[in-house]
């Protein structure tokens, strides 16, 4: 089975006005992308447009740190807000588990599978009793017990963890 290629995707909201598929696909088409996947709503009560685009990066004209500010230009007189991202940047997430592993076998399985599109960079737990099937997965385990009278030092410990594979992703 071949791993497919990247794609892009860009989420946007912005005012609702005409010509806004017609702007964001002529984007893509111009620099020689291909759209795979595209949905739009309007909240008419709202007034707002909302789109997720996706497309191939084979072939697309723009490498990745141009598109950005690429898109700025066309978006910056739509006044949207939006987002882009990259099917192959996954994100680092953080398992939290208690005693009980089914959900925890779960979540790695489908990581495994291919399933769950995330980098699994560690696991938090109030009990040490999942280490050996964070080890045999090859992920970091914290052990950090919590009572009524450890609960803030924990917690402050929790988002240290985080904290720390947000730079470490970082750099």
């Amino acid at each position: 089975m071949s791993t497919p290629s990247p794609t892009a995707t860009l989420l946007i909201s912005c005012p609702d006005q005409k010509g806004l598929v017609a702007k964001i696909a002529n984007f893509i088409y111009s620099n020689g992308g291909n759209i795979i996947h595209a949905d739009q709503h309007t909240d008419f009560t709202a007034g707002l447009f909302l789109t997720r685009i996706e497309w191939q990066l084979e072939g697309f004209n723009l490498p990745r740190d141009v598109i950005e500010p690429a898109f700025r230009a066309i978006a910056q007189p739509l006044q949207a807000n939006w987002q882009l991202h990259f099917s192959d940047n996954l994100p680092r997430i953080a398992i939290w588990v208690s005693r009980q592993d089914h959900c925890l076998y779960d979540l790695l399985w489908r990581k495994q599978a291919g399933e769950l599109a995330a980098d699994v960079a560690l696991i938090i737990s109030n009990h040490p009793h999942l280490k050996p099937i964070a080890d045999q997965f090859g992920i970091d385990y914290y052990h950090l017990p919590i009572t009524s009278e450890t609960k803030a030092e924990q917690e402050a410990k929790q988002l240290e963890l985080l904290q720390n594979i947000k730079s470490i992703w970082s750099c």
